[in-house]
């Protein structure tokens, strides 16, 4: 079963659609227990990141998340999700991340508009993990107003005033800041992707 963290906010309905077309049994879990029966967990994040921090703890989901991350479980982050494994985030300071990647999330600045809503390219850095069969310069589909720093995890980088990171993949982790339940073919051959890993 692929569990879908379901904390209160997020795509979690397009994004269990997405998974269900693809032919893979799905459910949207938002109690702890049942992380542990998973077998691949996807965090389909939204809104702020203080008030989603905030609601995996309340939830007490943050604890078995880790572990689960820790223990090698097969992790797909996706727009917040992927956010959330900084160190932190500029738009909540005293909100930790779960710290799985090192670097903070900043706001985009010196751009005509914030958030970045649309579509853009993909510069693809392998075309192995979930970008296999994704050709470079693709469309995926943003909406975001803060960003990931271009780490050595990077899969994948994007500019929108400053290049940022559009995906990354470390072991058993991967996340994308763009939204693949709404990026058409590419999107769902990078769900696939991970899917099928």
């Amino acid at each position: 079963m692929i569990a879908l963290i379901d904390y209160g906010a997020g795509n979690v309905g397009s994004v269990l659609k997405a998974v269900q077309y693809l032919g893979y049994p799905a459910r949207a879990v938002n109690r702890p227990e049942l992380l542990s029966s998973a077998e691949k967990i996807i965090f389909p994040g939204q809104g702020h990141f203080g008030a989603m921090m905030n609601a995996l703890a309340e939830r007490r989901m943050l604890e078995p998340l880790s572990r689960a991350l820790e223990a090698g479980m097969p992790f797909l982050g996706i727009c917040l999700g992927l956010q959330a494994l900084y160190e932190g985030s500029d738009e909540a300071p005293d909100a930790p991340g779960l710290g799985v990647l090192p670097g903070r999330v900043r706001r985009f600045e010196g751009v005509f508009k914030v958030p970045h809503v649309g579509w853009s390219q993909l510069e693809v850095r392998s075309q192995n993990g979930i970008f296999r069969g994704v050709l470079d310069g693709s469309f995926v589909y943003y909406c975001h107003s803060y960003f990931a720093p271009v780490t050595q995890e990077t899969a994948a980088v994007t500019e929108y005033s400053q290049w940022y990171a559009a995906a990354v993949e470390t072991k058993n982790i991967w996340a994308v800041q763009f939204h693949p339940e709404k990026s058409g073919d590419i999107g769902l051959r990078v769900l696939k992707n991970f899917l099928e890993a």
